[in-house]
């Protein structure tokens, strides 16, 4: 039996603000496995699921509620927390000029250190060599590669989850082989990465308004 779920994305007016949150948006991976925290509200009158700009997600407790049962009712509603970090990867992927040059330094950093070994270890795994990985900040082309097998990588792919990152280090990688967009290059692709059509309508999204 499942418990009625009622999902408030407002702040509720009975809780008090804790100002000492972690909520250092730009530099939490929201691909990674979500963190729940668990609060217990005496005015509460049902489990309430909140999904924090950091990426967290607030369980919030009724007086009489159980962790298990906040437990189970988290786990019940999965896709629709999948679908709140969504919304916040893109949210974050769609609009860089906001990001601090901090952010944006803090990015490339973390690009730098992540990006080159996971092309270079698919690379390896597809029998293709890399002449040179360059990271770079700009805001809608997310990769290219050349006839010289230069691969040039936008950092933000680094925020996005793993399997469309991989998409996108497949996609450049495949052009090694063939630096067209013909039939037997999507052939290429397919082969390297079956859910790639998925990957693209996730990147299609951040253009739609």
């Amino acid at each position: 039996m499942q418990l009625p779920l009622v999902f408030d994305e407002n702040r509720d007016p009975h809780e008090n603000p804790n100002p000492n949150e972690n909520r250092n948006a730009e530099l939490r991976t929201l691909n990674a496995e979500p963190a729940f925290v668990f609060v217990r509200h005496p005015r509460a009158r049902r489990y309430i699921l909140r999904v924090s700009d950091d990426g967290t997600v607030r369980v919030t407790l009724p007086r009489w509620g159980s962790k298990r049962e906040a437990r189970d009712f988290a786990n019940g509603e999965r896709a629709w927390i999948e679908r709140q970090l969504h919304r916040l990867v893109v949210d974050r992927v769609r609009q860089p000029p906001q990001l601090s040059r901090g952010a944006v330094a803090a990015g490339m950093a973390r690009a730098k250190r992540e990006l080159p070994p996971r092309l270079r270890e698919l690379a390896a795994r597809h029998g293709l060599t890399v002449a040179r990985i360059s990271i770079r900040n700009q805001r809608w082309r997310w990769g290219s590669c050349n006839r010289g097998g230069h691969i040039c990588l936008n950092w933000r792919i680094v925020t996005m989850p793993e399997w469309v990152r991989d998409y996108v280090l497949i996609h450049e990688l495949m052009h090694l082989e063939r630096m067209d967009h013909s039939p037997r290059f999507w052939k290429l692709v397919a082969a390297a990465c079956p859910a790639y059509r998925e990957a693209r309508a996730w990147l299609r999204a951040l253009r739609s308004p």
